[in-house]
């Protein structure tokens, strides 16, 4: 256990923590909600720097962010979704929930493979990340009744973070396109 483990389980433990701030009737849930959303994914960035800095990449490491990044996501689409009961929304969130889904299949099934290392995460998942994570603070932080630039702006970017992550898609299995050709004709 190194300490981008540690900030991986961390960020795993906030989820039932946001989740339940964001359904409370607290006037300020919305922005702490965000602020803690924020929080995880700093932890996120920060735990694989440190274990790329510092040489502390484990093969648990590899297994488990992905999953913590997952359950923050998939919980916080959810709840947006939920709060906000809007088709507009949930359209990109199932976009990006549906590709988690069919990346970690893929993933796994690369690995028992053996060439897991065709699917690694490339500079573009870090960038669909990115605005992926923007959209969401923007719309935790931004009650759904209120019709400002925010929402718009939280709106648009979920869009964008729904355009990459098919692009990215695209590219993972465009990448791992002769190991599934193989297995399908083995």
């Amino acid at each position: 256990m190194n300490l981008p483990n540690i900030l991986t389980f961390a960020r795993i433990l906030l989820v039932p923590f946001f989740a339940v701030l964001y359904l409370s009737d607290w006037e300020q849930r919305y922005t702490w909600t965000a602020a803690l959303f924020a929080l995880a994914a700093f932890t996120d960035w920060l735990d694989g720097y440190i274990a790329r800095k510092f040489n502390q990449t484990t093969p648990f490491g590899a297994f488990i962010d992905p999953v913590a990044d997952k359950i923050i996501v998939a919980t916080a689409l959810v709840l947006v979704v939920g709060h906000y009961h809007h088709l507009w929304l949930t359209i990109p969130a199932l976009v990006i929930v549906g590709r988690e889904i069919v990346i970690s299949a893929l993933r796994e099934w690369m690995a028992e493979m053996n060439r897991r290392g065709q699917v690694a995460v490339s500079w573009f998942g870090k960038v669909k990340t990115t605005v992926q994570m923007l959209a969401i603070v923007v719309l935790l932080a931004t009650p759904p009744w209120v019709n400002a630039a925010w929402t718009i702006i939280g709106y648009l970017l979920l869009y964008a973070a729904a355009a990459l992550t098919l692009f990215s898609m695209a590219l993972y299995l465009r990448a791992a396109w002769p190991a599934l050709k193989a297995g399908l004709d083995s």
